[in-house]
């Protein structure tokens, strides 16, 4: 669990950049958590579009590990909830041969779960590129329960200038 926290020294300060230079894009992001976390692997956008949509075998899950508040906002469609603070990754029961992607706000918390998984012997796992705020950001569709909406949670007041202003829900 420290291990988690550790990083977020690092984290905090590629924060401060990024807010300072205005840079929002999710490789500017990627590159950050990369250095806490090596070894975590990523999905872009594009390509879990192609897995949500596609008919190939492989079973897709979607792991959402923001806070309840946030999700309850929004979310992918389909996605199961896992407490990033306290994972409980037996009561998942993911198949082997499932892909599974994890996603938070802009893919801090999602990165440690990543490694929690790949250390319960989950294979293919990786990390949402740009987290949930890239993807609204893109337009792409996020749910309340069964209804499409185009807002997602800023997760804190700081954070939430990642977002589209028309993106942001009010806290």
């Amino acid at each position: 669990m420290k291990r988690r926290w550790v990083g977020l020294a690092v984290l905090a300060l590629g924060v401060s950049m990024a807010f300072a230079t205005a840079a929002k894009s999710a490789s500017t992001w990627k590159a950050l958590i990369s250095v806490r976390f090596p070894g975590v692997r990523w999905v872009d956008a594009e390509t879990l579009v192609d897995w949500m949509t596609g008919t190939e075998g492989s079973e897709l899950v979607l792991l959402d590990v923001r806070n309840p508040e946030e999700q309850e906002v929004s979310q992918l469609r389909g996605a199961k909830r896992l407490d990033a603070k306290h994972p409980n990754i037996e009561a998942l029961d993911i198949s082997e041969d499932a892909t599974v992607v994890v996603y938070c706000s802009v893919g801090y918390r999602s990165a440690a779960i990543v490694d929690d998984l790949e250390l319960a012997g989950i294979r293919n796992v990786y990390n949402l590129e740009g987290g949930l705020f890239d993807w609204v950001n893109e337009g792409r569709p996020v749910y309340r329960e069964e209804q499409r909406v185009e807002e997602a949670h800023p997760f804190n007041r700081l954070w939430g200038l990642l977002l589209r202003k028309d993106r942001r829900a009010s806290q």
